[in-house]
């Protein structure tokens, strides 16, 4: 299959579908990059013109009140859906690499070839599964690190958020565990940290230790498990915190700097103007959208 366009998007951050969606430009990638579960846009923002309903919620916290709106894997689900609607996601997820030769884009699956793609213009948004379409000048050494934790033990709690001023185990989030059906006040967590490639390597900074360092913080903060008796001297005895890992998942921070060519450009774009523009560029898309 030979597809021909005069400009495309390769990419599938939030930045590049917002791109994408704003300017109606065919999207192609080789993974998905989702983005975080906890990733939230600010409070009150109003995205009524793509049928998703303004959200606001409040999470319990140490400290402060923290108030989280729209999350961004929501916006980046509605916006992949209309594009595919409206044509311009013509490959949808089937494609596992790309290759350029100067002239064509290749993508394959995992059984073969499945389209050469010709085009005018990219906008690269990064893809590690697209070769040689852009060089890298150096190496990217930095990493969002997403460690998923089970609570055995002590998973019933209030709390949803906390904070530390560490980039290790930087933020904790707490939610219903995914690992009981239904409705369960059991929580599991999420911890973030930002590392570099020598840090993965170390034990001080494993999924252990990650288990470790939520513990500590939890307990610094006085939360405690489940209670257990009272002890002699009258005061309440609780067992300690039981965790497991779940696993890891790690991002990398950036791509590798890279120089345009007469064919591939970079978009000089910001996430909040992108978002600013949808109640105009989402006209575009009202016969899909008005049947929400």
């Amino acid at each position: 299959m030979i597809l021909e366009y005069d400009t495309i998007v390769v990419g599938s951050s939030l930045t590049a579908i917002l791109f994408a969606f704003n300017n109606e430009y065919p999207v192609f990638f080789t993974e998905a990059r989702r983005p975080f579960r906890f990733d939230y846009l600010r409070p009150h923002l109003d995205l009524s013109c793509l049928k998703i309903p303004a959200t606001t919620k409040s999470l319990t916290t140490f400290g402060h009140e923290k108030q989280v709106g729209i999350s961004k894997e929501m916006l980046w689900e509605r916006l992949i859906f209309l594009l595919s609607l409206n044509g311009h996601m013509p490959l949808s997820d089937l494609g596992t690499s790309m290759r350029w030769d100067g002239n064509t884009l290749t993508c394959s699956s995992d059984y073969g070839r499945i389209a050469n793609i010709r085009f005018e213009r990219c906008y690269f948004f990064g893809d590690d599964g697209c070769h040689k379409l852009v060089e890298a000048r150096e190496n990217r050494t930095d990493f969002l690190v997403y460690d998923w934790i089970a609570f055995n033990k002590g998973g019933k709690h209030e709390i949803d958020y906390l904070e530390t001023e560490d980039k290790f185990v930087s933020e904790i989030w707490f939610y219903p565990s995914d690992r009981i059906d239904g409705k369960t006040p059991v929580k599991d967590a999420c911890t973030v940290s930002r590392l570099n490639q020598e840090e993965l390597l170390s034990f001080d900074f494993s999924e252990t230790m990650a288990r470790f360092k939520t513990i500590f913080e939890m307990e610094q903060q006085g939360m405690k498990g489940l209670f257990a008796s009272i002890g002699p001297n009258g005061n309440p005895k609780h067992y300690r915190f039981r965790t497991s890992t779940i696993g890891r998942q790690k991002i990398r921070v950036s791509d590798a700097a890279w120089e345009e060519s007469e064919k591939v450009k970079k978009a000089t774009v910001d996430l909040n103007e992108l978002i600013e523009k949808l109640p105009q560029t989402s006209t575009k898309y009202d016969l899909f959208i008005k049947n929400l």
